[in-house]
């Protein structure tokens, strides 16, 4: 019987990956969630924590190095400016005035059955801009604006990010335990939403 000697593990993606083969990824994605999750407990450094998350999975996409805590880190401490923080507010505040409408809905007032709906498609919406805001690199960097422009332009791309924001509260319904690790994939499908547009950009 003739040995086959096993294939040394590739250092560098394929043509056509976006993102490194394996369980590596998944490994370091969940990781990536752990920190990032750590990172967001004060609140208003989600957005901060957040696009250092995206920073890292566009790093790996573009040279395909290898992830590392200390390179999400100092990513963070980088974007904790004052304007950052400042947008970290925005999350917090919506949410409170999305639980205020919820609660008017619920007592009952004429066009409850129509409002519901429309709230969530707002909160839904609101959560993929967000999704898109924090992906964004170099001078548009947690721009609402350019988040808002991209999701208009790029609306197959918008609609995979609420598919994304839905599997996530699905999960976190389901088993309140993951919550630690769902800022990583939804940093992942950020980036690689924000990558699809950027290409299909170019192409055009």
């Amino acid at each position: 019987m003739t040995h086959i000697p096993a294939a040394p593990r590739r250092a560098r993606r394929e043509p056509g990956e976006v993102f490194g083969s394996g369980f590596t990824l998944f490994a370091d994605m969940l990781l990536v969630g752990v920190v990032t999750a750590v990172a967001c407990l004060p609140v208003v450094t989600a957005p901060a924590a957040l696009s250092a998350a995206c920073a890292v999975f566009r790093r790996t996409a573009g040279n395909g190095v290898q992830i590392r805590v200390g390179d999400l880190m100092a990513g963070v401490r980088a974007r904790l400016t004052l304007p950052a923080l400042a947008k970290g507010l925005v999350p917090p505040t919506f949410g409170v005035l999305f639980l205020l409408d919820e609660e008017l809905l619920r007592s009952g007032l004429p066009g409850a059955a129509v409002m519901a709906p429309v709230l969530l498609l707002l909160a839904l919406g609101a959560a993929a801009v967000g999704l898109r805001a924090v992906a964004l690199d170099g001078p548009y960097r947690l721009s609402g604006r350019e988040a808002l422009a991209r999701s208009l332009a790029d609306p197959r791309g918008t609609a995979l990010l609420v598919g994304a924001v839905v599997l996530a509260a699905l999960l976190l319904w389901a088993m309140p335990v993951l919550l630690p690790l769902l800022p990583g994939p939804l940093a992942f499908a950020a980036t690689a939403v924000d990558l699809r547009h950027s290409a299909h950009r170019q192409d055009g």
